[in-house]
């Protein structure tokens, strides 16, 4: 899989110019590969206590119904069961967490919400105990009506979903089912519409995708002689899960000691509470350690998805191409609870216009609260919902104006200087047009010669694949490409910072640093990264990364493309810091042997003071001796604000990421089969810090938006408002075999605000590789296509 590196001459760049062997810039391994490969590393799954019990979670099996009754006796008459808790038993006054809104109820409380809501909680000696144990709960539900679509929840007599709320009556929630809305307005959309010579317009729905991440949710709580918990559990945010568990458990945040165990994957997915307040519950309860573990199935229920959504897009143009002006509504389905809806809809609004320069718009996104499962963060939090749209309205556009689809999509292209809808500049460059540019420029992949290949085709070429439906009758190719805009870090004013404790002294006779952050390695690479600084700014070869917990300050969540900007920021400045500590003590024993050490720019290299002419001063570890030195510090982003709730002006955010995508498929017209031949992506990453680690992360972001294209989407019913394929037999992720080649084209323009200059980069690719694949189906069959994901239905006109 080919990459390219490109730095054009002259890009600013403040990165720094030591070279340190294993340093960034480097494809140094992950310290964590050899072991996930060979199957040697420890999960959470994995872990293990003497004595411990398991516990289990009963839940509801239906979507919205009051409880009459439940009867635990039979439970806790089951030789082995330890402990039944249901609501009634929980220890607080508070009983209710959430990472926004605290809605979400640790048990259900005489009304269960959605599909799978925990309802009691069992422990017991062996988890098939535990699990049998549950079964014999007995609920009596008398089920109320649902709500499951933007019409039944916004209804004059819909049932609210959360009676009470306070905000609803100030005409920005104008509808308690409604859990955020965000309005953008700017130019005037009316008058705009007057000059446009071709008006398209298009109704989308993207479906529910879920993070299918493999290693389910799982986690040990040992409780502590102090009357606390010790918790060891895969999640993405260590300081929310403390500030969330701590409340219901009715203990200070002190005594519940938090440590981040093998994470088998995230993307979003594992940002919410799932089972860590109720592993700690039963620990306090029984007094033993319990260890919770989800099968598949469960997981499907404990965690929340991608936002399902209903988009609406206007778009003008006049004759030569110019885009006069948008409108659009995106309405994304909640579910039962609000997780990080309204954060989502604030991604979705300020970036619907996409990277293309509009002065004109007039957007409404709302989310809204339903009896469907819950959902919040997964990779491309709202932008991609709001991409898969209005990249398959500059298609229109351009086939109405007669234009090449990329040349129209280069002459609106933003560049830096750009102002956005909501008001922001773009302050750091951003090469729409470039990309574009480059995906086109890749030669494509050779045509196959259906007619010449005969029995000796490979069966896994084809649409179809190892199901051998074709050897290419009715097959056709297409070609599509797509662009996208995704924001970095945490927006909207919110108080997005991170913290990084570095530890420099001698073991061995060498100098060792140590990088202790709360940051949740989720399969990311922050833990090759954060070692790579260190040797940069500190000179040294050996770096231990101390274990991820709530011993140190908070990082903030593995999420929002934010981990190497923010703690990798904490690290290079807490690193700069213990350099400048070391120079100084440096300076107070050797200064006034030679006088470079107080005129010369000093750098820390190979283990040695050098002078940036290379004279040697001394050596680290003579410097340190036996002393150490020790830091802690938090790096914060510039400043932002949160958006007007009528205008929706205001700069919002951090740090704008780019992509594009050309894809290349070929569809069996007769079976509605695709293959996706090729999926070429081009991104600027700012500054590459590991370039290997950048192509992964590039490659994986593609596959899983691919998978959203074609495939994957957790399907509900509607009249019951029950998930209906919870289960990887399914809900169908790519393999190996449906991945195609993914050619990577890396572009290097600093960002002057970031630290090296770098860009998030982890969630970019999952926006514009969809419709890419979209507008290449669309390309070979000539269909509109506008829901997502493709089934073979929608490709024979069989629905």
């Amino acid at each position: 899989m080919a990459n390219t590196r490109t730095v054009p001459s002259g890009t600013p760049t403040n990165v720094t110019q030591k070279h340190n062997k294993g340093g960034i810039g480097e494809s140094t391994l992950r310290p964590d590969g050899t072991l996930k490969v060979t199957g040697e590393f420890a999960y959470s799954s994995d872990m293990w206590h003497e004595d411990m019990l398991w516990g289990q979670t009963l839940r509801s099996t239906v979507a919205h119904a009051e409880i009459v009754s439940i009867d635990i006796s039979e439970a806790l008459a089951m030789p082995g069961v330890y402990s039944v808790l249901t609501y009634d038993d929980l220890p607080a006054e508070m009983k209710n967490y959430g990472l926004e809104i605290q809605d979400t109820p640790v048990l259900a409380n005489g009304r269960v919400r959605h599909h799978g809501e925990p309802v009691a909680l069992v422990a017991a000696d062996h988890p098939e105990t535990a699990r049998r144990a549950a079964a014999k709960i007995k609920i009596d539900y008398r089920e109320l009506p649902l709500v499951t679509d933007e019409a039944s929840a916004l209804a004059a007599d819909a049932p609210l979903i959360h009676e009470g709320r306070d905000d609803h009556h100030s005409g920005h929630v104008p509808h308690p089912n409604i859990v955020h809305r965000q309005p953008i307005i700017r130019g005037n959309v009316e008058e705009a519409r007057k000059r446009a010579d071709v008006i398209v317009e298009g109704e989308y729905t993207f479906g529910m995708q879920d993070q299918a991440f493999l290693g389910p949710e799982s986690g040990l709580a040992v409780p502590s002689e102090d009357g606390g918990v010790d918790l060891y559990v895969a999640t993405q945010w260590l300081h929310s899960d403390l500030k969330q568990i701590a409340p219901v458990l009715g203990l200070p945040e002190e005594k519940v000691r938090m440590t981040l165990s093998g994470v088998g994957g995230a993307f979003g997915g594992r940002e919410d509470i799932s089972m860590q307040i109720h592993a700690c519950l039963l620990a306090l309860a029984t007094n033993k350690p319990v260890k919770i573990v989800y099968n598949r199935f469960e997981s499907f229920f404990g965690h929340v998805h991608r936002h399902p959504a209903k988009l609406w897009y206007e778009h003008g143009a006049t004759e030569d191409g110019k885009i006069t002006h948008m409108k659009c509504r995106i309405v994304l389905d909640g579910g039962a609870y609000a997780s990080a809806s309204p954060a989502v809809v604030g991604n979705a609004s300020s970036l619907s216009v996409g990277p293309y320069v509009i002065d004109d718009v007039d957007i409404e996104a709302i989310a809204l609260y339903t009896n469907n499962p819950p959902c919040g963060a997964m990779r491309g939090f709202g932008a991609v919902q709001a991409c898969f749209a209005y990249e398959a309205q500059m298609d229109k556009l351009a086939a109405k104006l007669g234009m090449d689809p990329v040349e129209f999509r280069q002459l609106n292209a933003m560049e830096m200087g750009t102002i956005m809808p909501t008001g922001q500049v773009v302050d750091s460059p951003a090469p729409v047009a470039e990309l574009l540019r480059r995906v086109k420029a890749r030669p494509l992949p050779p045509e196959r010669q259906w007619e010449t290949a005969g029995e000796g085709a490979d069966v896994r070429a084809l649409p179809g694949g190892l199901s051998n439906t074709t050897h290419g009758e009715g097959v056709v190719r297409g070609v599509g490409y797509a662009v996208g805009i995704k924001n970095v870090g945490f927006s909207e004013g919110f108080d997005d910072y991170s913290t990084a404790r570095v530890r420099l002294e001698v073991i061995n006779g060498e100098p060792v640093a140590m990088v202790h952050t709360a940051m949740a390695e989720v399969g990311q690479g922050g833990v090759t990264v954060h070692a790579q600084i260190a040797r940069t700014e500190l000179g040294v070869t050996q770096v231990t990364i101390h274990p991820a917990d709530t011993q140190v300050g908070s990082a903030g969540s593995t999420s929002a493309s934010r981990q190497t900007y923010m703690t990798g920021g904490a690290v290079k400045n807490t690193c700069e810091a213990v350099r400048e500590a070391l120079l100084e003590m440096g300076r107070r024993k050797n200064g006034s042997y030679h006088p470079a050490w107080a005129h010369a720019e000093l750098l820390l290299e190979g283990g040695k003071v050098v002078t940036d002419g290379g004279e040697v001063l001394a050596d680290i570890a003579d410097i340190l001796e036996d002393e150490a030195i020790d830091l802690e510090l938090e790096f914060r982003h510039r400043p932002t604000v949160a958006f007007d709730l009528k205008t929706g002006q205001g700069d919002g955010h951090v740090q704008y990421t780019f992509a594009a995508h050309r894809a290349v498929v070929e569809v069996d017209t007769e079976l509605g089969l695709v293959k996706v031949v090729e999926l070429a992506t081009a991104q600027d990453v700012g500054k590459a810090l590991n370039m290997l680690s950048v192509v992964g992360q590039i490659q994986g972001g593609t596959t899983q938006g691919l998978g959203v294209a074609v495939m994957e989407e957790i399907i509900v019913d509607p009249k019951t408002a029950k998930v209906r394929n919870p289960s990887f037999t399914d809900y169908l992720i790519p393999t190996i075999l449906d991945t195609p080649t993914i050619p990577v084209d890396v572009l290097e323009l600093a960002d002057p605000n970031a630290p090296y200059g770098l860009r998030g980069l982890g969630e970019a690719p999952t926006l514009s590789s969809t419709p890419a694949v979209l507008a290449a189906i669309r390309q070979a069959t000539g269909l509109e296509l506008n829901k997502t994901p493709i089934r073979p239905e929608a490709l024979t006109g069989t629905l």
